[in-house]
C-alpha cells in the first residue's frame, strides 16, 4: 500500500482529463500540459511529504516496538503470577501514571537489550484502572506526591528486594547481571573524583591523554583489602584534584587478562603509578590512609626491596621448635608440654610471641619445673597441621605424658606460668546450640532448600557462634521456635555462617552482618525480618502469618 501510494503520488495515477481545471483561453495542449505540470508538482510534494512522515514516524515506531517487545507491559495478576513463576531474575517498574513512566522506560528499554537472556524487565502501569488492584496486592504505595515510580526485584519467584542504587544503565545492568553482588565503586557519592574505567579502550586513551600523574587502583569487587582501601583512596583522589589524576577499574573478569599480564597482576588491589602515560612503578602500602596516599604522591618512589623476616626457628631463645619428623619424640620425652602452632605471617602470632618466649625463658630456668614450650610452624609442617585440625593461629595444644589434653585460652606470660605449674583440665566447655535439644532446625548448605520447601512459613537465623548480638537473640528465637513446635507448617531454623559447608550458602543468601533474619514461603526469600529480635518480636510476626492463612481459608469457604 506504501507503494503505490509512493507510486501515484509520483505521477504514475491516471492523467488528467483534457481540459480539466484549466482557464478557458488556454489551448487543449497548454491546458493538459500545464495541469499535467501542476499535478506532478503537487504529487511531488506530497511524496517528499510522505518520505519526511516515514522518517520520523518509522524510527519511533520501530523503537516503540522494541521497547514493547523486551519490556512487557502487566495489568492481570495471574500474568505477573506466571511471570514471577516462569523467570528468576525479575525487576519491575511500577509507576503512578504512563508519563511518569516514560523516561525510566527509554532507560529500561537498553538495559532489557543489555542483560537479555539473563533477566527480565515488566511495567506496570498503577494508574491505570486495571492494573490499580495488582499494584495494592504487590504493596506497591506511589502515593506521596514526590514519588513516582518504584522498582522492583524479584528473584525465585519471591520478593528479593526495593531496587536502591543508581538508576543509571550501568548500574541497572550490573544489578540485573548480579543481584546479590555489591554495588559499583562509582555508585559511592564519595567516589566522585576518581575516574571509573569500564574497559580497555577506555584504559588506553586515558594513558594517551591524561597529561597529569596518574595512580590506577586495578582490583576486584570481592576484595576485602581493595574494599579497605577505597574509602581512602577516594578521599586522597579528592584532596589532590587537579595536581593528580587516582583512577579505578574492576579488571577481575576475563577480558582482561590482558592488562593483567602486562602490569604483573597478581593480586588484587595492584596499584600502579603512571606519568604521561608510561608505566613507572606500583604502589605497595595497601594499608595506608589517604593522608599516606597523598603524602607518597609528592615525592613518588619505587618500592624498597624487603628484608625477609628471620624464621622464629633461627632466632635462638628458650622455645623448642618442633617439625613433622621429631613431634611425636619430643612429646613422649617430655611429661608437660605446651605447643603454639602458628604462621610466620599471622599478626596476633606475632604478638603473643613475646610472651610466649619470656614464659619459656621462666620456665627453662625453674628446677622444680618439668613442663616446657614448644612451636610449630604450620606453614611447613603442614602433616601436623592436618593432624590437629589447626584452622587459626595462633593454635594452643598441650601434651601430658604424650596424651593430648584440653587446654584453655592462655594469651599472656603470665598466664603461661601459671598454667605451666598447675596444668588442670579445663571444665568441659557448654554445648554449642546446635548440640542443644531445641526446636530450632540447624541447617547445612546441603540440606538448606530441601527442608524449607516444605514448610509454609520458616523464618531463618543466619549467624556466627562468636557474634555477641546472636547470642542475645539465641534464647528468643529458641524459645519463639518451642512455642510453635507442634505447627506443621512452621519452622525456625538456624545457619551457622562460620562453617565450611554454609559459607557459600551465607554468601548466596546476601549476608553480610549477624545475625540476620529472612523469612521464606515454601523455600522462597519472601521478604528480610527487621522487627525486634525478642520472642515477642518473632512470634507476633509469625502469628501475623498464621492469622493471614486463616482469612484466607475462610475466604475460600465463603466463595464455595
Amino acid at each position: 500500500m506504501l507503494w503505490q501510494t509512493w507510486h501515484r503520488e509520483l505521477g504514475g495515477g491516471e492523467r488528467l482529463r483534457s481540459g480539466r481545471g484549466c482557464w478557458p483561453r488556454w489551448s487543449w495542449r497548454a491546458c493538459t500540459r500545464a495541469g499535467r505540470r501542476r499535478q506532478e508538482a503537487a504529487g511531488m510534494a506530497r511524496a517528499w511529504g510522505l518520505l519526511l512522515a516515514i522518517g520520523v514516524v518509522l524510527p519511533a515506531w520501530l523503537s516503540s516496538t522494541k521497547v514493547s517487545s523486551l519490556i512487557e507491559r502487566i495489568s492481570d495478576p495471574k500474568d505477573l503470577k506466571k511471570l514471577l513463576r516462569t523467570r528468576n531474575n525479575v525487576l519491575v517498574l511500577y509507576s503512578k501514571s504512563e508519563a511518569a513512566a516514560e523516561s525510566h522506560l527509554k532507560l529500561l528499554s537498553t538495559v532489557a537489550q543489555a542483560v537479555k537472556g539473563q533477566g527480565t524487565i515488566c511495567w506496570v502501569d498503577c494508574g491505570d484502572t486495571e492494573s490499580r488492584k495488582l499494584c495494592k496486592k504487590m504493596k506497591v504505595d506511589l502515593s506521596p506526591k514526590d514519588k513516582k515510580i518504584e522498582l522492583f526485584h524479584y528473584q525465585d519467584g519471591a520478593f528479593h528486594m526495593e531496587y536502591d542504587r543508581a538508576v543509571t544503565l550501568k548500574s541497572l545492568v550490573a544489578f540485573l547481571k548480579d543481584p546479590k553482588g555489591p554495588p559499583l565503586w562509582e555508585e559511592d557519592p564519595g567516589a566522585k573524583d576518581v575516574v571509573h574505567i569500564d574497559n580497555e579502550k577506555d584504559f588506553r586513551r586515558l594513558l594517551k591523554k591524561e597529561e597529569k600523574p596518574l595512580l590506577m587502583m586495578f582490583y576486584a569487587p570481592w576484595c576485602s583489602m581493595c574494599k579497605r582501601i577505597m574509602p581512602h583512596f577516594q578521599k586522597a583522589a579528592t584532596q589532590v584534584r587537579g595536581h593528580f589524576v587516582l583512577a579505578g577499574m574492576n579488571i577481575y573478569p576475563s577480558e582482561f587478562e590482558n592488562i593483567k599480564e602486562e602490569y604483573n597482576v597478581r593480586g588484587y588491589p595492584t596499584i600502579c603509578y603512571f606519568e604521561k602515560g608510561r608505566f613507572l612503578f606500583q604502589y605497595e602500602n595497601y594499608a595506608s590512609t589517604a593522608e599516606d596516599i597523598v603524602e607518597w604522591l609528592k615525592n613518588p618512589q619505587p618500592p624498597q626491596p624487603q628484608v625477609p623476616e628471620t624464621p622464629w626457628a633461627d632466632e635462638g631463645g628458650s622455645v623448642y621448635h618442633l617439625t613433622d619428623e621429631d613431634f611425636d619424640q619430643f612429646v613422649k620425652e617430655h611429661s608437660s608440654v605446651l605447643v603454639m602452632f602458628h604462621a610466620p605471617w599471622c599478626g596476633h602470632c606475632k604478638k603473643m610471641k613475646p610472651e610466649f618466649e619470656g614464659a619459656a625463658e621462666v620456665l627453662h630456668g625453674d628446677a622444680d619445673s618439668s613442663g616446657v614450650l614448644a612451636a610449630v610452624d604450620a606453614t611447613i609442617n603442614e602433616g601436623l597441621a592436618e593432624r590437629f585440625h589447626i584452622s587459626a593461629f595462633p593454635t594452643l595444644k598441650y601434651f601430658k605424658n604424650g596424651e593430648q589434653q584440653a587446654v584453655p585460652a592462655l594469651r599472656t606470660k603470665k598466664k603461661f606460668i601459671e598454667w605451666m605449674h598447675n596444668p588442670e583440665a579445663p571444665p568441659p566447655p557448654e554445648p554449642t546450640w546446635e548440640e542443644q535439644q531445641t526446636s530450632v532446625l540447624h541447617l547445612m548448605g546441603d540440606n538448606f532448600r530441601d527442608t524449607l520447601k516444605k514448610k509454609k512459613h520458616t523464618l531463618v537465623m543466619f549467624y556466627a557462634p562468636w557474634c555477641p548480638h546472636c547470642k542475645k537473640a539465641i534464647p528468643h528465637f529458641t524459645a519463639t521456635a518451642d512455642a510453635f513446635k507442634d505447627d506443621r507448617k512452621i519452622a525456625c531454623a538456624a545457619v551457622d555462617c562460620v562453617k565450611d559447608k554454609n559459607q557459600d550458602l551465607c554468601q548466596q543468601e546476601a549476608v553480610k552482618a549477624y545475625p540476620t533474619f529472612h523469612y521464606y514461603h515454601y523455600g522462597k526469600l519472601a521478604e528480610k525480618y527487621e522487627s525486634d529480635r525478642t520472642e515477642l518480636g518473632f512470634t507476633s510476626f509469625i502469628r501475623t502469618l498464621r492469622e493471614g492463612d486463616l482469612k484466607r481459608l475462610e475466604k475460600r469457604r465463603e466463595e464455595l
